[in-house]
Order: structure tokens, then C-alpha cells, then sequence
């Protein structure tokens, strides 16, 4: 068993001495590998796999079906991408056809992309059949970039693609080199003897520019670069010129990744993979204790915390669980994923997993509080734990509490809350205190309206109403007492209040009140609220 421990700033994890570096990987036969790792298991590429015959995946474009991916048989057919259909079982009449299917093509995507965070956080989504990864400090730790371009190239083809890739000091050459060139590193120096040979299609430039730029002669990249600027610019824009500086790396660009990178992490490779549920408590809880270094550092503890378990077959399983207050202490933590993995019941291990990471996804400033000789703290710290390990067990909705909202509408004045949340935050003052004897025992989620009322003057409160079908004959009353709603509402809520407390002869005691102003609303309408004891 071999471990390896990482931290990560949210400073996009950049060595101080270094420079960027990014990998991009291309999946030019993304469908076609879908469909046949079902067929045949995740290794067909690298244990061999029977004759499947021509197979290509076809797609509507411009009212047609053509092809978009070829397999090799296709392509040793004559078939290519962009050719129709019809054509194509012309050339070959034996070719299998599959539909492509984006969503599943994208899914497949993703999860290549959570498998590649085993290399770096800073994984990016490009196009239907590609990912951009940030290698930036990160390749020392498998042995060089050569290693991990060899390495992820090797396990992606083991896994069943067909995969390209290239690294290099800017996404644009990275992009060209993968797709339009050979699986290699690009150092500064070579920068522009390897992107000159390149067709300008490399740029991720339009189709349409492209075959514009054919028509004029300007069929590889070197053909840009000695042609003057200013006409290009007047002829296509400024698109073209862009993409020329991004690859050259004189333009900077970024790129976007599909998670949010991790402010404190901590992870294990094993040697040997492990498949029961308590190897995985026993090495949670190994990492747990060494991000403690690491929080104590910043002052900080963990709100939000992520276990990723990375299968050897390739699949990820990412845990989350949250804590109601900052916490550092590992077995706190552990306890919280023990009761995230009994919520699963069966975790499917497979062969094991080969690699577990714990990220801290949220923080907050630790405060270390003195135990009094009451040990009420912890009173409060078992009221936490309990709130932690159930929410980390069913849910963090299973348990909520109210919290007070400023606003003087009585079903707005409140909401209700995770408990976990509620216990992590200051609970605001509640706009006004007001006696019992002002308020009802029970407030109704929705006023109901009166059926009918009878009022002895127009703006005071009714003598006699009508509500859920009974006849109610009012012996006193209070009020009114006037609740205007926030300004900034702009609906029905908005309206004004005026709140009567009734009293009715046979001792029943209401609340209601009458939304609208009567000096100003021509009609005004009448709505039970609460019931007093």
C-alpha cells in the first residue's frame, strides 16, 4: 500500500517556477466505442475482439443521413466522415449502421472526465468528443509529462477508446496537435515549427472560414502566418486571427472546469485494491487525519467534504456530506461518510477501488471554544453530531427547523431549514417581540377566505360572517391593526392588511383581517388567518 497526500488552492494549482501546461485528449470514435464496449467489455481494444465488420454511426445533418464516426473496417472500406448514407451502402453494402445518440455520448463524456481527475481537478469538457486537463504541477507526481501522457493514454485504450493526445502551453496547440498531428509533447521551442504544418481546420475555426480560406489558398497555418493581418481581419474577422494567437500562445486562454476545484484535499493510492466497507472507513479515516495539518493552517474547518473512490475498472463514486459546524476532527469525519455509505447498502466495489480522496469543498473560520464546568458545549456538540450523521444518512432535508425572515407578513415572517444548516448559522432577531395574547395558538399555511360577512359600518370589522360553512355571530372585536408587506413585492402578496381579533357569542376566538385599503381598493375581501385559545 502506497500513499500519496496532494493540497490544492483554488488558485488554479499553478507552480510558482512553472508555466501552464495543458493536455488535451481527442475521442474521435466516441459512439462507435459506446456501443461496442457493450458489446464486447471495456478491453475489446486490448485483448482483441471478433470481426465486427464496417460500422459506422450515422446523424441527420441538413436533412440526411450521414456518417459522423467510422470504425477502422469502415475506413479500410473507403468510408469517411461527412459522407451520406446512401453513398456509403453503396460502397459497402455490408455496413452496420447505429444511430448516434448525443446524450449518451455526453454521459460517457463525463464520466471520462471524473475518471481523469485522478490526474488533476482541473478537468474541462471540450466539444461532443474531447476534455481539456490543467496538467500544471501536477506531472512530477507520475513521472513527467511523458509518463503521464504514455499512462493515460495506455489506460483509456485499455478501457475500450480510441484516444489521441497532446500537451503543451496552450489549449489551441494542445487542440491542433491532438487532432490534426501525433500523440506528442510540445515544448516552447517548437511551438511554431509544429503548428506551421497544420491545416487551418486545427485553428477551431468555422467550417465555412475554413473552406473560404481553401479557396484562397490558405490551406495550412504557415500560409496565415505569412499573410499580412489587416486583410484577414477585413475578409473573416477577427475569429481567425484569434485562434491563431491562442495557438501560438501570444492570446491567453482559460479553460472553464466542470467542478469546482477542491480548497484542501487529501488522497491514497493503494497498490493493491480494496472492496470491503471497512478498508474504506479504516484509509477515510488515515486521510482525514492529514488534512488536520492543512485546516489548521488556514484556521479553518471543513462545512462540505467529498469522498471520491475511484474504481479500478474506471468508475468514480463521489460521497458528499456536510456538517452543521466547521470540523477538523477525523473521526467526526469518518463517522459522517459511515453513515453515507450504509445510506448506499450496497456499494457496488467490483475489482476494488485503487485510489480514495477526501475534498473539502466548503469551509468556514474554526473557533475553539473553552468547555465550561456545565459541559454545555457539549450538550451542543452531540446535538450536532446527531444532526450531522442523521442528514448524512437520510438526507439533509430529513431534519429542518424554522428560521426568522424580517418581514411583518405572518407566513412570510419564517421558513423552514435543513437542521444542519440552521445549527451553522446566527439566527437573525425577529422584526418585533409581541405578546402571546396578540397572536393565535394556530396560524393557517394559506388565510381561507370568508364565504360572506355583515359589517355595521363600511372600514370596520364584520358583525356577523359565514366560514367553512358555519354561521358565526361576532360578540366582540379588536382592532384594526395595519401589516404592510416588504415594498419591493410586486404581487398579490403585496397588498395591505388590516388584522381584527373576534370573539365570537359562542366563545370562539378568530383572526382575521381584510386585504386592501377601503379608501382606496373599491373592493376589499376578507380571509381567516388564525385561531386563538
Amino acid at each position: 500500500m502506497t500513499a500519496a497526500f496532494s493540497s490544492a488552492r483554488q488558485s488554479n494549482l499553478l507552480v510558482q517556477t512553472g508555466q501552464q501546461r495543458i493536455l488535451a485528449l481527442a475521442f474521435p470514435r466516441l459512439s462507435i466505442d459506446r456501443v461496442l464496449r457493450k458489446k464486447w467489455g471495456n478491453a475489446w481494444r486490448s485483448t482483441g475482439h471478433p470481426d465486427a465488420g464496417p460500422v459506422v454511426c450515422v446523424a441527420h445533418v441538413d436533412n440526411t443521413l450521414r456518417i459522423v464516426a467510422c470504425g477502422d473496417e469502415a475506413m479500410r472500406w473507403g468510408l469517411r466522415s461527412g459522407q451520406g448514407l446512401a453513398e456509403a451502402r453503396a460502397i459497402c453494402p455490408g455496413v452496420i449502421v447505429i444511430d448516434e445518440d448525443q446524450a449518451a455520448d455526453q454521459r460517457l463524456l463525463e464520466a471520462v472526465a471524473d475518471w481523469c481527475d485522478r490526474y488533476t481537478p482541473l478537468v474541462a469538457l471540450e466539444g461532443r468528443n474531447g476534455l481539456f486537463l490543467d496538467v500544471t504541477g501536477c506531472a512530477h507526481l507520475v513521472g513527467g509529462e511523458a509518463c503521464l501522457l504514455e499512462d493515460i493514454l495506455k489506460r483509456l485504450t485499455q478501457m475500450g477508446f480510441e484516444v489521441r493526445g497532446a500537451i503543451s502551453s496552450s489549449p489551441g496547440l494542445s487542440w491542433a496537435v491532438c487532432r490534426h498531428g501525433a500523440d506528442r509533447i510540445v515544448s516552447d521551442e517548437d511551438r511554431e515549427d509544429v503548428l506551421t504544418p497544420l491545416p487551418v481546420a486545427a485553428l477551431r475555426l468555422d467550417p465555412k472560414t475554413v473552406a473560404a480560406l481553401h479557396k484562397l489558398g490558405l490551406k495550412c497555418v504557415g500560409d496565415l502566418m505569412r499573410t499580412p493581418r489587416a486583410p484577414l481581419v477585413r475578409r473573416f474577422g477577427p475569429e481567425v486571427l484569434l485562434r491563431l494567437d491562442q495557438a501560438r500562445g501570444d492570446d491567453e486562454e482559460a479553460i472553464s472546469p466542470r467542478r469546482p476545484v477542491a480548497s484542501l484535499s487529501a488522497e491514497r493510492r493503494l497498490a493493491e485494491p480494496i472492496q470491503s466497507e471497512e478498508d474504506i472507513l479504516f484509509l477515510t479515516r488515515q486521510i482525514a487525519k492529514s488534512l488536520l495539518s492543512g485546516l489548521e493552517a488556514r484556521g479553518v474547518g471543513g462545512r462540505l467534504f467529498e469522498l471520491v473512490l475511484f474504481r479500478v475498472d474506471g468508475q468514480v463514486f463521489r460521497l458528499p456530506a456536510g456538517a452543521s459546524r466547521p470540523l477538523r476532527d477525523a473521526e467526526r469525519i469518518t463517522a459522517l461518510f459511515s453513515q453515507r455509505l450504509a445510506a448506499l447498502q450496497d456499494l457496488e466495489a467490483g475489482f476494488g477501488f485503487e485510489i480514495l480522496r477526501i475534498n473539502v469543498l466548503h469551509h468556514q473560520p474554526f473557533e475553539n471554544i473553552q468547555s465550561d464546568l456545565a459541559e454545555n458545549d457539549r450538550r451542543h456538540l452531540a446535538l450536532s453530531t446527531f444532526v450531522d450523521q442523521v442528514s448524512a444518512r437520510f438526507g439533509p432535508n430529513c431534519l429542518q427547523t424554522y428560521q426568522l425572515r424580517e418581514s411583518h407578513i405572518p407566513e412570510r415572517a419564517e421558513r423552514f431549514v435543513p437542521a444542519a444548516e440552521a445549527l451553522g448559522r446566527q439566527m437573525p432577531k425577529a422584526p418585533q417581540m409581541l405578546s402571546r395574547s396578540e397572536r393565535p395558538v394556530r396560524l393557517f399555511r394559506v388565510p381561507e377566505p370568508l364565504e360572506s360577512f355583515a359589517a355595521e359600518i363600511p372600514d370596520g370589522p364584520p358583525t356577523r360572517f359565514r366560514w367553512r360553512r358555519l354561521t358565526h355571530q361576532v360578540a366582540r372585536a379588536e382592532g384594526p391593526e395595519r401589516l404592510s408587506p416588504e415594498w419591493w413585492l410586486d404581487d398579490e402578496a403585496a397588498a395591505t392588511r388590516d388584522y381584527f381579533r373576534l370573539e365570537s357569542t359562542a366563545g370562539y376566538r378568530f383572526w382575521i383581517f381584510r386585504k386592501g385599503l377601503y379608501e382606496r381598493d373599491a373592493q376589499q375581501h376578507w380571509f381567516m388567518h388564525g385561531l386563538f385559545a
